[in-house]
């Protein structure tokens, strides 16, 4: 069984590869790895877990910046009248991703809600797909640079 200090080490280790994988050009990749690894210690490590997260920060303004300089679109959807919003702008940022995933796992199937944020949720797409893949949806409504909204859905299951 590792020690406390073998996960540290090889937590340090998964964030800076993770970094340099994102600064080499490939940020989803690199986001995708960095919360494989968050859904792996968040539970028993959260202290490690946190390093990887803010990994993952770092990645998603990379991946901005990408996306940026590819192209804007500018035919956002808009939310549905029924969603619920969900703003977590005054919450503290421990908080935020337990609320998040708090609201989507009491979401039937189907239904989504509008989160609101004041910086690029990213980290928490990649914590969505290590975590609950295909079984989610993810859709910006509006990119900052001061707000965020994004619709999440919980995805119906097809028979």
């Amino acid at each position: 069984m590792p020690t406390d200090d073998t996960v540290d080490a090889l937590t340090r280790v998964l964030a800076r590869t993770c970094r340099a994988l994102g600064d080499a050009g490939h940020p989803q990749k690199a986001g995708r790895l960095a919360a494989d690894g968050w859904a792996v210690l968040r539970v028993n490590h959260p202290e490690q877990a946190l390093r990887l997260d803010g990994a993952m920060h770092y990645i998603a303004r990379l991946e901005r910046a990408a996306d940026q300089a590819a192209s804007a679109s500018d035919d956002k959807e808009q939310p549905m009248p029924d969603d619920r919003i969900l703003d977590v702008r005054t919450e503290i940022p421990k908080r935020r991703h337990e609320l998040i995933f708090e609201v989507f796992h009491e979401l039937p199937a189907g239904s989504a809600y509008v989160l609101v944020n004041d910086h690029d949720p990213k980290p928490l797409y990649y914590q969505f797909e290590a975590e609950h893949a295909g079984t989610f949806s993810w859709e910006y409504l509006e990119e900052g640079p001061e707000v965020w909204r994004v619709r999440i859905g919980r995805v119906e299951k097809t028979a």
